[in-house]
């Protein structure tokens, strides 16, 4: 008995030992999240979330799918610190074919605890860039080294060629997928997602000095997507939207300045505003081009109230294309206004203060055709004598009227309407080839 109870205890303690080197993540699935476009604050927000949501959830790795021309110092950094610190393995895949991993994305793709890339894919040029403004050669050389620091100690973290990191950053290399895993830059090149994961079975990863044995063949695919308002502010950031925004509000806030009265386009201009200026805060703005653009709102103004025959507006104009060609002033394109975006708006606003709001000024300038000031000077016809009272017909509406100084006005005369008191017209005796005629909208018979 005794010598049952022994074996029974060896084989529980070889079983303990010997369950770290099975794959518990058999049956766990592995999530899926795509990343394109610029590396900015969403995608940052993005990344984190889904990082902590696949901890939670028990997933054994984070695959993510990524293609990007680069991005933002500080949200490449705050992704690459939620990659460090990971729980679960994460896995940077440079997919579909043509897609690439350039300048921030080099330095996540290199914090990842496995890299791959499909076969048509590129990494590299992760030369750092000023995004505003002009900085001296020293700075620039300061901005080299830390950035070359950075990237060789994620590559040697992750037994990467820290030796082609620090090319690339100094140098702008770039590889081919094959490049990169001849180089040792990458771990796997992968045509899709079958192959990734019958790749990645069986893979070895260190957390926090534990190992994890990753058991992908066959595994279950969980994608998740980036929520409403995280694309709402991704798309946001992009420089073309924020400048439509922009334009947006401002055409709406004109538009409501010449037509008073708090409505559609006024609503829409403050709110387009408000997101505009988010879009501003996360992008590297010229205050000069900003300068110019509030230059051309106020000439814009300017030239409805003074009505100088479109000078103002042509400066303007003038003032707003060039305000628009260095509002944002970077030398990566994928953060400055597209050209035709810039014409395209100059001539719609060109169109916009030629017609539209000059039409509603004009229109709000005119003399009102209401009350009081309405029924001055409109012509009649009497209904009845008006000796000094009586009845007069203006614009088709039957009135009581008042002879002017008391003087007679024969039934069916035409009159002229001086002044109002009360509801009572005053009026006095139309002369004009002295026979009876209609009066505006009315008849002249009883």
């Amino acid at each position: 008995m005794k010598k049952k109870s022994l074996l029974l205890a060896f084989l529980i303690a070889l079983v303990m030992v010997a369950l770290p080197s099975f794959s518990a993540a058999e049956s766990r699935p592995v999530q899926v999240i795509q990343v394109e476009g610029v590396i900015n604050p969403p995608v940052y927000m993005f990344i984190s979330e889904a990082i902590d949501r696949a901890e939670r959830e028990g997933a054994q790795a984070l695959i993510i799918q990524l293609d990007t021309p680069g991005g933002l110092d500080t949200s490449m950094r705050s992704i690459i610190r939620e990659i460090l610190d990971s729980q679960i393995p994460i896995v940077i895949y440079v997919y579909p074919d043509g897609s690439r991993a350039t300048s921030a994305g080099v330095f996540i793709t290199m914090a990842a605890h496995v890299a791959a890339m499909a076969p048509a894919t590129s990494i590299g040029a992760a030369h750092p860039v000023a995004f505003q403004g002009e900085i001296s050669d020293e700075m620039k050389q300061k901005i080299v080294n830390d950035a070359v620091a950075y990237i060789r100690n994620l590559a040697e973290k992750r037994g990467r060629n820290a030796a082609w990191a620090e090319e690339a950053v100094r140098e702008s290399s770039s590889l081919t997928a094959s490049q990169a895993l001849d180089k040792e830059v990458i771990d796997y090149v992968a045509k899709d997602y079958p192959d990734l994961l019958a790749q990645l079975d069986g893979r070895k990863v260190v957390l926090d000095g534990r190992e994890i044995v990753l058991s992908t063949k066959g595994a279950e695919v969980t994608p998740r997507e980036m929520s409403f308002r995280l694309r709402l502010l991704h798309i946001l950031s992009d420089p073309n939207i924020a400048y439509l925004l922009l334009m947006i509000g401002i055409y709406g806030i004109i538009y409501e300045f010449a037509n008073p009265g708090l409505g559609f386009a006024g609503i829409a201009g403050v709110i387009s505003i408000i997101l505009a200026l988010y879009s501003l805060h996360t992008l590297p703005v010229n205050i000069a081009g900003l300068a110019l653009i509030v230059l051309a709102i106020i000439l814009f103004i300017a030239d409805i109230i003074a009505a100088t025959g479109g000078i103002l507006t042509a400066g303007g104009i003038a003032s707003m294309l060039l305000g628009s060609l260095i509002l944002f002033d970077s030398p990566v394109p994928y953060l400055r206004i597209a050209p035709g975006l810039i014409i395209g708006t100059a001539l719609a606003t060109a169109g916009f203060f030629t017609f539209a709001v000059r039409a509603v000024y004009k229109a709000h300038k005119e003399k009102s055709t209401t009350g009081i000031e309405g029924m001055l000077g409109q012509i009649g016809v009497a209904r009845t004598e008006v000796n000094p009272r009586g009845q007069v017909s203006v614009r088709g509406e039957l009135w009581s009227a008042e002879a002017l100084d008391g003087h007679k006005i024969e039934k069916h005369s035409r009159i002229i309407v001086q002044s109002m008191k009360g509801l009572v017209l005053r009026v006095k005796k139309y002369e004009e080839g002295g026979a009876p005629a209609k009066d505006r909208g009315g008849s002249d018979k009883s």
